[in-house]
């Protein structure tokens, strides 16, 4: 009866942790915590939104279970934008799932399409769930690099060959959490070719597609031909809409992945409540000028973040899309990890980020850095790091760090 139970003895223990504490320790104290450790958008979610939900909860026949895999109205929206975004046409009854946001989604396919001892390729560094809602269903991860180019190519030509069993899924997650990387159709197109040959499913977590940087928006894997034989992607409207909270999300792509999701979650789930769902629909539907707003926040924050870390001494690479920026540990700290730098600058500094270890063991030697707070706060946050790096006798010209692509 003391014997650790067999899943949860598969799960190390979370890395977060010993921040989060020191987090709340510090803010118990009455100190000033600076929080840009979380991917928790501080937006309010747009009023449009929320006038929908009102309306629809004041309708007593909207409280009784919902449809697991969705309203059907919001099936039809997700389809609309993604021929409007992307020119991917949709079936919306066999290609699309509502999902209790992306995390949800990949965890259950995960669980519906794994066998104990399955090997599944997951990028190092990624977000938490892409390895461990497969390790939860039994399976074996490999890591592979978390770069959009020849060498991730590369790297699952070497795996296809050397892993046995052969690799049956491979996860992408484009824009990138926690790298801020950001894929080309080119590259998609690369990968879709080399699934489809050695018949691999593809998961694309695209959950940070619409905030991004440059001129050209990040594409969906779905638009390359053949994909949807091979790839399904999950999608969010937590980031998009400032809507982290209320849990909405979707899978697309190929049936039988989709028919295995819906499967699984009618077991475990009645939906998303049903105001959510139609408010979901105002969203993805009703007018788009709060994503642009919302789009130009995050660069307008990013931008200057990224002048007070430089003013401070710490080279951190422009990110091109997501909501963070990855933050190479600056020299004179590498050597004490991601988890010791993040509680020495929380202590010191009263800034907190997420230390790189927590998306695995390729991730320190970073710390992830949200562009969480408004302007005003983001400088207050490098002033006080400027003075961090002062107090242990490092000055803007002496303090290096490696450039990364």
């Amino acid at each position: 009866m003391t014997e650790e139970f067999h899943r949860i003895r598969r799960l190390p223990p979370y890395v977060f942790a010993e921040v989060n504490k020191a987090k709340a320790g510090a803010r118990a104290r009455g100190e000033d915590i600076i929080d840009l450790g979380m991917g928790n958008p501080d937006s309010p979610t747009p009023p449009h939104i929320v006038r929908k939900l009102v309306e629809t909860v004041a309708d007593p026949r909207s409280h009784r279970y919902s449809v697991s895999r969705g309203i059907p109205g919001l099936r039809r929206a997700l389809a609309g934008y993604y021929e409007r975004r992307f020119g991917v046409a949709l079936d919306p009854e066999t290609e699309v799932i509502a999902t209790l946001g992306s995390k949800e989604g990949l965890a259950n396919l995960a669980s519906a399409i794994t066998s104990p001892g399955d090997t599944i390729l997951v990028p190092n560094p990624s977000y938490p769930i892409h390895q461990f809602g497969f390790i939860i269903a039994g399976a074996s991860v490999r890591s592979i690099p978390a770069t959009p180019d020849e060498e991730m190519l590369r790297a699952l030509d070497r795996a296809v060959r050397h892993s046995v069993p052969k690799p049956t899924a491979l996860i992408v997650n484009f824009p990138s959490n926690p790298t801020a990387f950001v894929a080309h159709l080119d590259f998609y197109k690369e990968l879709v070719a080399f699934a489809r040959r050695e018949e691999i499913w593809i998961m694309s977590d695209l959950a940070y597609c619409e905030i991004y940087f440059g001129d050209v928006p990040p594409p969906s894997i779905l638009q390359v031909e053949g994909a949807k034989d091979i790839a399904v992607e999950f999608t969010s409207l937590s980031k998009t809409y400032s809507m982290a909270g209320w849990r909405m999300g979707f899978a697309a792509g190929n049936p039988r992945l989709i028919q295995a999701l819906t499967r699984i979650k009618s077991y475990l789930d009645y939906g998303a409540f049903t105001p959510i769902q139609v408010a979901a629909v105002a969203a993805l539907s009703g007018p788009q000028d709060c994503v642009a707003e919302l789009r130009h926040l995050y660069r307008e924050r990013r931008d200057v973040l990224l002048k007070g870390l430089h003013a401070a001494g710490w080279d951190v690479p422009a990110p091109e899309g997501s909501m963070f920026a990855w933050a190479p540990i600056p020299e004179p700290f590498r050597e004490m990890g991601s988890v010791d730098f993040s509680k020495l600058l929380l202590k010191e500094a009263g800034v907190a980020v997420a230390p790189g270890l927590g998306f695995g063991e390729y991730g320190e030697g970073f710390v992830r850095i949200g562009l969480v707070e408004n302007t005003q706060r983001l400088r207050q946050a490098t002033r006080a790091i400027k003075g961090f790096f002062g107090r242990h006798g490092l000055h803007s010209n002496s303090i290096g760090a490696e450039h990364v692509a």
